[in-house]
Order: C-alpha cells, then sequence, then structure tokens
C-alpha cells in the first residue's frame, strides 16, 4: 500500500517484500512456538508440537519444544517457503531470459541454464510427489507426520489438551497478575487489552473478510458467469392460471377492453398487483373489499394491491 501509495518514497519496500514478510513472518512463527509448541496455523486449529519418541506423557504446550527441535521448526517454517518461493522466482526469470538471451548459443553459461532449467521440472516433480506420498501415508496410518517439514524437524502434531489450555490461560493470566498496581502498569495492561481486543476483531474479520473475497472471486469468474447468465435469464413466467371455478368468481372476457366482473368496457382502469389482470376500478374495489381475493386467480388480495392505470392520452 505505501509503495503504490508514493513509490519515490516507499518503493524499497516492494522490492525487498520477501524479505521484509520472511522478517514478520519469523518474529510470528518464534513467538508462536516458543509461547504454545505451534506455529500460527497450527495454534490456530488448537494443535502443538511434540518432539518425536515414546514419551507416555505429553508436555504442555507451555513448556516449550527443546531447541534442537524449535530451531528446526523455525527454520523449516520459514526458510524453506522462502527459498522455494525464490528459486520459482529464479526459474521464470530465467525462462524469460532464455527466449529473449543475448549470450551465445555456445556459451557455458547458456548451458548451464538450459541444463538446470530441463532439470528443474524432475526436481519440483520429486518434491511434490514426496509431499503427496506422505500425506497419503498419513491417511491411511502408516505415518505419523503429514508433512515431511515435520519429520525433518523431528515433532509431529497432536491436539491441545485440557491441560493445555488452562495452562496457556494460566499463563496469560500470571503475566498480567505479575504486574505491580502502578498507574504505569494499569494504564499499559489497559492499552494491551485494548490492542488484544483490537487484533481479536481483525483476526476475526480477516477470517470473515477472506470468506467473502473467496466467494465473490468465484462469482465473478470466468467459469462461473455461464452459471450466472442462466440464472438471471431464466423465460418469463407464464400468466396465473385459474385458480377457482366456483359460481363466485369471474371468466376472462374475449375482449381485452371489458372488465371481467361487470362486462362492460373498463372504467378508470385498475390492475392487480397479485395477478396482473385488469378491472373498472369501482368493480375491482367494492369485489376485493368484500371478498380479500383477485376475482379470476384467487390470490389473496388486499386494496393496497389496486394499482390505477393511465392511458396515454390522459
Amino acid at each position: 500500500v505505501l509503495s503504490g501509495a508514493n513509490p519515490g518514497r516507499y518503493g524499497f519496500l516492494w522490492h525487498w517484500f520477501d524479505e521484509l514478510f520472511v522478517l514478520l513472518d519469523l518474529l510470528l512463527q518464534q513467538h508462536y512456538l516458543a509461547r504454545c509448541s505451534a506455529s500460527f496455523s497450527e495454534n490456530f486449529y488448537s494443535l502443538k508440537r511434540i518432539p518425536i519418541g515414546d514419551c507416555r506423557q505429553q508436555p504442555l504446550a507451555t513448556a516449550g519444544l527443546p531447541k534442537r527441535q524449535h530451531w528446526k521448526s523455525l527454520l523449516l517454517l520459514v526458510l524453506v517457503p522462502y527459498l522455494k518461493g525464490k528459486l520459482e522466482k529464479l526459474v521464470s526469470s530465467l525462462r524469460e531470459e532464455d527466449e529473449y538471451s543475448i549470450h551465445p548459443p555456445s556459451s557455458s553459461w547458456k548451458r548451464f541454464y538450459r541444463a538446470f532449467l530441463a532439470a528443474y521440472p524432475f526436481v519440483n516433480m520429486t518434491w511434490e510427489g514426496w509431499f503427496l506420498i506422505q500425506q497419503l501415508c498419513y491417511i491411511l496410518g502408516k505415518a505419523q507426520h503429514h508433512s515431511p517439514m515435520l519429520w525433518l524437524a523431528g515433532v509431529r502434531l497432536v491436539r491441545l489438551t485440557a491441560e493445555d489450555i488452562q495452562a496457556l490461560e494460566q499463563k496469560s493470566a500470571g503475566d498480567t497478575l505479575s504486574q505491580t498496581c502502578s498507574i504505569k502498569t494499569q494504564v499499559q495492561s489497559a492499552a494491551r487489552k485494548a490492542l488484544g481486543g483490537i487484533a481479536f476483531s481483525l483476526s476475526t474479520g480477516l477470517s470473515v473478510g477472506v470468506f467473502f473475497l473467496q466467494f465473490l472471486d468465484w462469482w465473478y469468474s470466468s467459469e462461473n458467469q455461464e452459471t450466472i447468465k442462466s440464472l438471471t435469464a431464466l423465460p418469463t413466467p407464464p400468466p396465473p392460471v385459474h385458480l377457482d371455478h366456483g359460481a363466485s368468481s369471474a371468466l376472462l372476457p374475449k375482449l381485452k377492453t371489458v372488465c371481467p366482473l361487470c362486462r362492460k368496457i373498463r372504467v378508470n382502469a385498475t390492475a392487480l398487483s397479485t395477478s396482473g389482470f385488469v378491472f373498472c376500478y369501482r368493480c375491482v374495489y367494492s369485489y376485493v373489499k368484500a371478498h380479500q381475493r383477485c376475482p379470476i386467480t384467487g390470490y389473496a388480495t388486499e386494496l393496497q394491491h389496486l394499482v390505477k392505470l393511465y392511458s396515454p392520452e390522459s
């Protein structure tokens, strides 16, 4: 937003966008790994990381991970996606350069990156296939991890227990009670609560906003346009049929200028918005007031549904 609003002053932020994002992601994941033994998304779904082993009693989420597993998890959560994104951008730029290259066809550099471009799809397929096989093994109960990243970090995911939730709540309450009751700390506590409320509102609003953005993206997608057109271009429904064939119901005359009630040329033509049929004002007013329905279709009708029609001459 800043680089778009003022490119001359903040354009460098867009140039270093990936690095700034990695830095912020590093701080976020470090906070959640140290406090909840889980990444941000894992904590959102009430999960925690525990070291791989046959330990009968799982450590609490507030205990944190051992240093080895902690730093492995942090690097694999932040560094690997960053390097993978950079590699994809490098491949894309090399492919563009290959089309408009100024290097001689026999240069060693051109042979090198052509070999790299030829090998990259197979490397990427192997990487993605590894993830797919790991997920299938996890679904079939043959593996403890759904992602190879967890195996490389030496951890596995489990659900938060009631003791974990209670320990997290006590830790949060303990941080608040440990402060002294001075005016300065009270102001700081109020500011933290306000920021916490704002952060909770933003996180909730973000989830709802993402849902509606995805819905709008689906609604206005090119694949969905044909469905939208078919729904909004439905044929005109047929006129109402005669529902009441009783003795008191009126039949439609052959001439369209004749009132179905008095069988005379209409005077002060008035239509019923419930059915669309046209009558004399006096005839339809008296009929609707007495029977509370349309004389032709029998639909429930009130006096407010009478619509006065005006001829072009008037």
